[in-house]
């Protein structure tokens, strides 16, 4: 494993969810999962009457976490890309998921679980010296710049 893989590795097992990202019927998605690192490999749990996994299965898709809702100074975000397979998993990765929401737009939430053997790893760190983007009020804050942007 390369120190970018072992990193985005570490971070990521530092959260608990992010986003899958494919296409459906030639549209791009993005989904939210839960995930756990397993062996090296990423594997999602996603609800099933979404229907998301149908997409995922045998394609290639992105997954994404970061920790930019933390208010920490140092944020990251890294992104596993590679194929998706549709798994069942052991019973300790089942226990690492904890407790499963009770439902998903209003539909009781029934489980799918992905496997992402992942071809390219990458984490991106933005660093803020004396303050985090929350509360950064100068003319040149993220909010600011986000909204020049929009």
């Amino acid at each position: 494993m390369s120190t970018d893989e072992i990193r985005a590795i570490e971070l990521l097992s530092g959260v608990s969810y992010g986003r899958v990202a494919t296409s459906m019927r030639a549209m791009p998605f993005v989904a939210p999962a839960r995930h756990i690192v397993s062996d090296g490999r990423v594997l999602l749990r996603l609800h099933r009457g979404l229907g998301y996994h149908r997409a995922c299965n045998g394609s290639v898709v992105a997954y994404g976490a970061d920790n930019f809702n933390s208010g920490s100074k140092h944020l990251w975000s890294v992104q596993f890309t590679g194929t998706a397979e549709i798994v069942e998993p052991a019973e300790e990765e089942l226990a690492a998921f904890g407790a499963e929401p009770e439902q998903v737009d209003g539909e009781t939430f029934d489980p799918v679980y992905m496997r992402i053997e992942p071809q390219f790893v990458t984490v991106h760190a933005l660093d803020y010296a004396s303050e985090t983007p929350v509360t950064r009020t100068a003319p040149h804050s993220v909010r600011r710049h986000l909204h020049h942007v929009a």
